[in-house]
């Protein structure tokens, strides 16, 4: 009995055992696939922002280009002023515009005292917390006098670290100031004793650059020997115009908004390139120029090279964590990560990249479907028995052809496209379910992608021309415009076809076009979530 009894346990206990070996290597399987899955969600979100950034040099080139035959396409020679900044002469003094600016008794957001102390520094998180808006007398006087220190600091700031006196280095934080706060609840708050460097790309993209930029600037006022800022790509003007954070300026700050703009415009030309510690460890934003000697990066030891990014949920809700690094001398990197979240509990893995996978194939699809007559041409190309089906391979060769975003199509082709029994794709359904809005039926759909495909460039050229800032240009600023642009911007489109819509949507009749309205026109239907407004995917 006792034999058989010890005999039955150990079976039982067998059993068990592999049934745990069978959840835990299937629960495994399942974490890997939710990890893969992540892994191109983000891949597509990285793709997309990288060929973004590729259109702007080809925009800011397109500017160049602009600012050389614009008064030759008008008779009148109408003035383009310089990145529709005006300004009665080239550089105002502190007096000359802040002391202009009254705060009127009825402002009840925060009051800052110069020189500034640690206590203005509390003054403005608390604020900002509450969400106050800073009145634009004291962001001037910030930006003036942060400009002021500025200009008589060198290329390359040098800091020394000690064991009581460590160096802590955060990346892109890009307009998400729950991040700072984080940082600052996690790490402290700048000091003599607690100094840090903010490597770039302080604003755009995020609803709140100007309040982080405002914290960083009073900080390093405070500050100026401890709190280090290095300029990033995104400390531009241009850069500023596509991604968000002048329209931040111009919504917040309506009535000083242009001159803020240009103030920061010059305190951006002044910040340092990069932090050098201990003799040892340099810190910069990133890139290489063209004059860069190839054998000296052949010779960099890419292991001790480091990449921190401090914007958590920078793509979508889940979809990244932040970090930061600690410094000290003669000791090892110190890496701490977090993630800020509103909700009260944290989401699990399969919601989190539900959300970020729906939101990355969302804006693929997009991308898709402002190239539908270009792609539908090359499938059609490589389709000789005009089927309507294009094997796996044959699909994602026109993809990147036409896209040219380096992603692999072949393990996204079942989110994209329907494939049948045989594996063929059946390539017209790449654009189902989503579609652009027509403004007017009778435009050419060729027409119409090309003006969604490049909204936010021409949205950003126009309001270049316009600078009374009415929002409306004449007739015969458009046409020139557009004739620059597709000249530049090699669009193969008749110049009559654009004309024609151009007419159809001057509604009044009075030879002016509401140019935001126009580009707004043009915006892409997803049929199982409904309308979904060009301005919602701008600022992807």
């Amino acid at each position: 009995m006792g034999c058989s009894s010890s005999s039955t346990k150990t079976r039982k206990s067998e059993t068990s055992l592999k049934a745990a070996l069978i959840i835990q290597n299937w629960f495994r399987g399942y974490k890997a696939r939710l990890k893969a899955r992540q892994h191109y969600a983000l891949t597509i979100f990285q793709s997309i922002e990288y060929a973004d950034e590729q259109g702007q040099m080809q925009l800011s080139s397109f500017f160049s280009f602009m600012f050389e035959n614009y008064a030759h396409v008008h008779k009148e020679e109408l003035e383009l002023r310089h990145q529709f900044l005006e300004s009665e002469q080239d550089t105002w003094d502190r007096h000359d515009y802040v002391d202009l600016i009254d705060v009127p008794d009825s402002y009840n957001g925060p009051r800052l005292q110069f020189p500034l102390t640690c206590t203005d520094i509390d003054l403005l998180l608390e604020a900002f917390k509450e969400q106050q808006v800073l009145h634009a007398h004291y962001v001037l006087e910030v930006l003036f006098e942060t400009k002021k220190v500025l200009k008589q600091m060198p290329n390359f700031t040098h800091v020394q670290t000690s064991p009581s006196k460590e160096l802590t280095i955060c990346g892109d934080l890009h307009g998400k100031l729950d991040d700072l706060f984080m940082i600052f609840y996690k790490n402290g708050l700048p000091s003599e004793s607690n100094p840090y460097v903010f490597n770039g790309d302080f604003v755009d993209r995020g609803q709140y650059s100007i309040e982080i930029l405002m914290i960083l600037c009073v900080s390093f006022l405070v500050y100026p020997n401890d709190l280090h800022l290095n300029r990033g790509n995104h400390e531009d003007f241009m850069m500023n115009l596509r991604y968000g954070f002048t329209k931040e300026i111009l919504h917040k700050y309506k009535l000083h908004g242009k001159k803020i703009l240009q103030i920061l415009e010059e305190l951006y030309a002044w910040l340092p390139i990069g932090t050098i510690v201990d003799n040892e460890i340099l810190v910069i934003h990133g890139g290489i120029s063209e004059t860069t000697d190839l054998n000296l990066l052949h010779r960099v030891e890419r292991n001790k090279v480091v990449t921190i990014f401090s914007a958590s949920n920078y793509y979508e809700e889940g979809s990244n964590r932040g970090a930061y690094i600690k410094l000290c001398s003669g000791t090892a990197p110190r890496f701490f990560q977090y993630q800020v979240t509103k909700a009260t509990c944290f989401q699990p893995l399969r919601q989190r990249v539900y959300t970020v996978e729906s939101s990355a194939l969302k804006i693929l699809k997009e991308r898709m479907i402002s190239r539908k007559s270009d792609l539908t041409h090359a499938f059609q190309l490589q389709d000789h028995r005009k089927s309507g089906k294009l094997s796996l391979s044959q699909w994602a060769f026109c993809m990147e052809k036409i896209l040219g975003l380096n992603l692999p199509w072949r393990t996204l082709s079942s989110n994209l496209v329907n494939i049948d029994k045989n594996g063929n794709v059946e390539y017209m359904s790449s654009f189902q379910n989503i579609h652009i809005e027509k403004p007017v039926q009778e435009a050419h759909s060729t027409l119409v992608e090309t003006l969604y495909r490049y909204r936010s460039d021409l949205e950003i050229i126009f309001n270049a021309i316009d600078t009374d800032h009415s929002g409306l240009i004449s007739m015969e600023e458009f046409r020139a415009t557009w004739k620059l642009f597709s000249s530049h911007y090699n669009v193969l489109i008749d110049d009559s076809q654009v004309n024609k819509l151009a007419n159809i949507m001057d509604l009044n009749k009075d030879g002016s076009i509401d140019f935001n309205e126009f580009l707004k026109a043009f915006y892409v239907v997803h049929r199982y979530e409904g309308l979904m407004r060009p301005d919602v995917t701008n600022l992807v």
